[in-house]
């Protein structure tokens, strides 16, 4: 799984959403394999990004504070680099309801912009997208592989659906190299605690270091995978240097599956204390739930030798960890 690393030796690589959850963990990666590494990231407050991220590498990291939405912005930054890590979006999925017409601008429009920006001034580049699996929706099968239907069940995994195959329509086009990894509940250390927006993971671990009560919706029995951030990493470089991923969507995905009363009971017993409680489901979140959800992550697997390293007990205390150590800067 390593013999990609050399690819990355004193490349260019631009992340958009950079000072965000995955983009900083990728950023921290990238500058130990001996990458220039450029950071775009918005900072607006709703998400996610954390100058403290990047805390210790701030002298080995380029930041440019601009948002995705800017195509005079990304029209210069894209000039020059040989990899485009295009992470940055807007992820709630109740924030997408409320306002739907951002969502459009920041996961569809902008989409548009960067690829725009490639095509006229660094067509070399190779991109990924960081897609979801919100864009199933609710699965008609399980586990879920690349071959099932799309339906999403909201307006964020409509317009993640389309930025994913903007992607897509440039790469068969106007042979930009671009892929997507379909993305399945990733957390871990940078993931954005303080609410919901990014993961249901981060408010549970919020709550269960504060000795708040966790609170689990529905009756406890949805099914859910869930990816480790240096795994998320390492999918993200292996499909950006290999030929292979041209033109290609992946699923990621685990060993491990897990209903949702089951993982609060780990995270307490992991954590020593604290408690949950299963409550209803909110009435404006029910409509939007995708039920039971697993993927099949055996394509990268075929074709890129990838496959999860980090065991569902194992990430979480580390995680949990992270965040007892490092609260000040995540609350």
């Amino acid at each position: 799984m390593d013999s990609y690393i050399d690819a990355f030796a004193n490349a260019r690589v631009l992340i958009t959403g950079g000072l965000g959850f995955i983009g900083s963990n990728l950023a921290r990666r990238l500058v130990d394999i001996g990458a220039r590494v450029t950071l775009i990231d918005s900072l607006i407050p709703e998400y996610g990004g954390n100058l403290y991220n990047i805390a210790g590498i701030e002298d080995r990291v380029r930041v440019n504070i601009a948002d995705v939405r800017d195509e005079y912005s990304m029209d210069y930054l894209v000039q020059g680099q040989d990899y485009l890590f295009n992470l940055a979006g807007q992820t709630s999925h109740m924030d997408s309801m409320r306002d739907p017409y951002t969502d459009l601008e920041i996961n569809c429009r902008s989409q548009i912009s960067i690829l725009e920006a490639c095509r006229k001034h660094n067509q070399d580049i190779q991109i990924v997208y960081a897609s979801t699996r919100q864009i199933y929706g609710k699965p008609d099968y399980l586990p879920v592989d690349e071959r099932h239907l799309l339906h999403p069940t909201d307006v964020n995994g409509i317009n993640k659906m389309a930025g994913e195959w903007y992607h897509i329509i440039y790469n068969n086009v106007y042979g930009i190299r671009a892929c997507a990894l379909r993305l399945t509940n990733t957390y871990g250390p940078r993931m954005r605690v303080k609410d919901a927006r990014q993961t249901f993971l981060g408010i549970w671990i919020k709550r269960l270091i504060d000795r708040e009560m966790i609170q689990v919706w529905g009756d406890g029995t949805q099914i859910r995978d869930f990816t480790y951030v240096d795994d998320c990493v390492e999918a993200l470089l292996m499909s950006a240097a290999s030929s292979s991923a041209k033109g290609q969507i992946f699923n990621l995905g685990s060993d491990e599956t897990i209903n949702l009363s089951d993982l609060a009971a780990l995270l307490v017993e992991i954590d020593g204390g604290g408690a949950y409680e299963i409550i209803p489901y909110p009435e404006d979140r029910k409509p939007i739930d995708i039920g039971d959800y697993y993927g099949d992550y055996r394509l990268i697997q075929g074709r890129l030798g990838w496959r999860p390293r980090v065991i569902l007990r194992a990430g979480l205390e580390r995680t949990i960890a992270f965040y007892r150590e490092h609260r000040d800067y995540y609350w």
